[in-house]
């Protein structure tokens, strides 16, 4: 039987900007995303901790170093600058993946800047 597990997540990040008009995705620092293994264009779900939304959308390349964690789009209706979030990746695992699977867990400060990784 295959699952949904969690593949990666980046903890308690701050939006740093919204884009109402930009044509949708969260623009997530290059830094950030290789960290938790999430890739351009891959799909991520996002959790308000500021204001309970729940949204999915994909990831875009940030300017890497820069902290950016902006929110583009319809999105942007979801979630405001300084707004705690939590973005997730999830991958389809066969039993014998399961077993051995270990998120990658990615924990930041205030200004987005990496403090901890875990698996």
């Amino acid at each position: 039987m295959q699952r949904i597990m969690l593949k990666a997540k980046i903890h308690r990040a701050r939006v740093t900007e919204d884009n109402l008009e930009y044509e949708g995705s969260i623009s997530i620092d290059e830094a950030l995303m290789e960290a938790a293994d999430i890739l351009p264009f891959e799909q991520v779900q996002i959790y308000n901790v500021t204001n309970g939304n729940r949204f999915e959308t994909y990831a875009l390349r940030g300017k890497r170093g820069s902290g950016v964690i902006c929110i583009n789009g319809a999105a942007a209706h979801k979630a405001s600058k300084d707004d705690l979030i939590i973005i997730a990746s999830y991958g389809l695992l066969d039993e014998e993946e399961q077993i051995h699977h270990h998120p990658k867990l990615v924990y930041v400060d205030e200004a987005n800047r990496i403090i901890q990784v875990k698996s």
